[in-house]
């Protein structure tokens, strides 16, 4: 377990968006896996490798991000001398109007420089997995490195942004590409970064001194020509999420084994917000097939490999395959949806047909009529 680690998570990508679905949302804050936010897979994995101080730095649109971990208690980090910390953009007379991510980085840098913990873990918003961090622990002291990136062999083939790793035999890193248009290798960052809070605290009060203004997860990174970067493959399922159709694409997955069983793996639990809901339910003339229903839904017609989220009433005559169909929206009599991705709050009005590709979902947004 590391107890002598804290953790940061970087709750937004400026480089990645989802139209519609993140117009309300900062990344973090995505619904996902019927009860889920995006931000509950990295919250879990730190607290399940016994990490108990955590981090999570904001850009914009975080209210629903605060609504959603509020305090920290569902993953029990309501605690006295640990816990977690939201670091919203830090903006004083001195930083106001300044560009890039340099004015968020002075937050954080004052948060992590005063704490105790010897080690840091950093982890991007926009990559899903079930991991314990205890493994990339031992790889970082058996290989003596100052810095340790987790990866594994997707390549390019999410899209961008991705960062390819040209590596040594001995996975020692020679070279970063951000969305090389031909990759070195098939080895692509994952965004979990392990080193020492120190040296972390260093490279970012030197780069904000030198005035730099793209200080992300890649510019640690790019210290391999001075530092000893390694790379310490993940052999896990993984989830990419840096566009509309990879979040479609990626919910589809989390559908069929093995990737379910992968990603919610028993022994370590992906906690969330509790919420009291009563159990769905079906009628009798329902018929539902290879789909994730969520408490609180009413099934009146019927639902083909989909995924529905709290409290998504589906009306009687109403069909629907391939959907994402977020919190509390309501399909009516008669709709026909395939290839769909419908944000809470909705109303579906009845007879409406919508039928996107698997490759460009239809997308409707929060609130909306149809």
């Amino acid at each position: 377990m590391l107890r002598n680690c804290c953790g940061l998570i970087v709750a937004d990508d400026r480089r990645i968006q989802l139209g519609e679905l993140s117009r309300p949302r900062a990344l973090s804050a995505m619904p996902f896996g019927g009860r889920y936010r995006i931000i509950d897979f990295a919250l879990s994995n730190m607290v399940n490798s016994g990490i108990r101080t955590i981090g999570v730095s904001t850009y914009n649109k975080y209210q629903s991000l605060m609504d959603h971990i509020g305090t920290g208690s569902d993953w029990d980090l309501d605690r006295k001398t640990q816990g977690l910390y939201l670091l919203p953009p830090f903006i004083n007379s001195e930083s106001y109007g300044m560009t890039g991510p340099t004015d968020d980085l002075s937050g954080v840098i004052n948060l992590f420089r005063d704490l105790k913990q010897k080690y840091i873990v950093i982890l991007s918003s926009n990559v899903l997995m079930n991991a314990d961090f205890t493994e990339l622990d031992t790889f970082h002291h058996d290989r003596n490195a100052d810095i340790t990136v987790m990866y594994n062999r997707d390549g390019a083939k999410g899209g961008p942004p991705n960062t390819i790793l040209d590596m040594t035999r001995l996975g020692r890193i020679k070279g970063v590409y951000e969305n090389p248009l031909n990759p070195v290798s098939n080895r692509s960052s994952m965004g979990v970064v392990f080193m020492e809070r120190e040296l972390f605290v260093q490279i970012l009060g030197d780069a904000i001194s030198r005035g730099e203004s793209n200080i992300d997860i890649d510019y640690l990174l790019k210290q391999y020509d001075r530092l000893r970067v390694y790379g310490f493959e993940f052999k896990g399922t993984v989830l990419r999420i840096n566009s509309t159709q990879d979040y479609f694409k990626e919910t589809m997955r989390v559908l069929s084994e093995p990737e379910r069983s992968d990603i919610f793996w028993p022994e370590r639990p992906v906690f969330t917000k509790v919420k009291d809901e009563a159990p769905a339910i079906y009628s009798d003339s329902c018929v539902v097939e290879d789909s994730l229903i969520s408490d609180g839904c009413l099934i009146q017609g019927a639902v083909h490999h989909s995924m529905l989220f709290r409290g998504v009433t589906v009306s009687g005559q109403a069909r629907l395959t391939n959907c994402v169909v977020f919190q509390d929206s309501h399909i009516s009599e008669g709709c026909e949806l395939e290839n769909v991705i419908i944000d809470k709050d909705c109303i579906i009005r009845p007879g409406i047909k919508l039928i996107g590709q698997a490759a460009y979902p239809v997308v409707i947004g929060k609130g909306s009529v149809v």
